[in-house]
């Protein structure tokens, strides 16, 4: 069982806290990239004629910036080449892509069940202030138009820890999103990372941003608000009604395997990880040749293995199995971990819950810090 991630790289514009693999598309070989892209799966999966796809996404960059008929050219070659017949199939999209019905109809019409997307705020003065060119009305208008065209499984995501917003401010924001009765949420808090426009402010000391303990009230209102609606918690920024859980990213903390297409993007097959590079010119140019656009192999350890394990697992409210860990690894849990889970448990941090280990509540909020805590400095064998 596996599930294939495909990058679209292209950006109408760039957001400013965004560090994902991304350029403007205007300019771009948008046709030979989609060309390219589907060779790269033609190259692949005759390698792998046992690894079934269970689940297929297709994130970005913006995928929706591509035309109706690079998404039909796309979406027939996904289902052809990967054997892709059913599974949860999902779509990114910006909501300035969904005004009009045309390239929804053609995602549904090639079988894509379930969109994720990019809200962010229900505030234009925030909208503004963080680079997204979308507005509020255009959300409203996104999620009536695919609905109109039949599609269910909807999420949106939300992004908290803004410059200039306030606790009430995204309670706002998280209330008019929970009206609109989607199955699925996802709400992140703000990451600075390197390379983004954001990240530049706060080196020039021009970004104010809310306080911790600001951050950490809207975290909890995110957590009580979703419950109240019937979204629970699955994960630590996932939260969705009962059977409408992301399959594809519980592959991910699952530590499952999964292929990656496309510029800048990773696979996991077995014990090797894979990146393929991503400028387009560069990824286009061995494709050209009929070879992989790869990068770097790097064949994962045990100890990293089991690291990740429980660093994925542990972002799940189900957490890791201890029978699954024995299964996977040949090794206890308790014989690698026994003494940290003891210690973390007494801080109140992890739950031990007959098969299962698991965060707190406390411990969803200090994830980072108590994943840390999880990695090996000796090797296990």
């Amino acid at each position: 069982m596996a599930g294939a991630y495909i990058h679209i790289p292209f950006c109408e514009h760039i957001c400013y806290y965004c560090d994902f693999n991304k350029v403007f598309i205007e300019g771009q070989p948008v046709d030979d990239y989609v060309a390219m892209l589907l060779r790269e799966m033609q190259l692949v999966m005759p390698q792998y004629p046992n690894e079934p796809i269970e689940t297929v996404y297709v994130g970005g960059g913006t995928p929706t910036t591509l035309t109706p008929k690079q998404l039909d050219q796309l979406c027939k070659g996904i289902r052809e080449i990967l054997h892709f017949e059913h599974g949860e199939f999902t779509f990114e999209a910006n909501p300035n892509d969904l005004q009009a019905t045309e390239k929804l109809q053609v995602l549904h019409d090639n079988g894509v069940n379930r969109l994720s997307i990019g809200v962010q705020s229900l505030d234009d003065d925030i909208l503004k202030r963080i680079g997204r060119i979308h507005r509020v009305k255009d959300v409203y208008t996104a999620i009536d138009n695919a609905r109109k065209v039949g599609f269910e499984n909807l999420s949106i995501d939300l992004i908290f820890r803004l410059p200039g917003q306030s606790r009430d401010n995204f309670l706002h924001s998280l209330r008019e999103t929970l009206a609109l009765q989607l199955p699925h949420y996802s709400t992140y808090s703000l990451i600075l990372e390197r390379k983004t426009i954001f990240y530049n402010l706060m080196r020039k000391g021009k970004l104010t941003l809310p306080s911790q303990d600001i951050e950490a009230d809207m975290y909890q209102d995110a957590i009580d608000l979703m419950h109240a609606n019937g979204r629970e918690q699955y994960e630590i920024a996932n939260f969705a009604k009962p059977g409408f859980e992301c399959q594809h990213n519980l592959l991910y903390w699952q530590n499952a395997h999964y292929f990656g297409f496309g510029a800048g993007a990773f696979g996991y097959l077995g014990r090797d990880r894979y990146h393929n590079f991503g400028p387009i010119q560069q990824y286009l140019a061995p494709l050209h040749d009929h070879k992989l656009p790869v990068i770097e192999h790097h064949l994962v350890p045990l100890e990293e293995q089991i690291e990740e394990e429980m660093f994925l697992g542990l972002r799940t409210r189900a957490g890791v199995s201890r029978q699954r860990f024995a299964d996977k690894f040949h090794l206890q849990i308790q014989d690698v971990y026994g003494e940290l889970l003891d210690d973390l448990r007494q801080q109140g941090l992890v739950e031990l819950n007959g098969d299962q280990v698991r965060l707190s509540n406390q411990g969803m909020f200090l994830g980072n810090e108590v994943f840390q805590q999880f990695l090996l400095d000796d090797p296990l064998v």
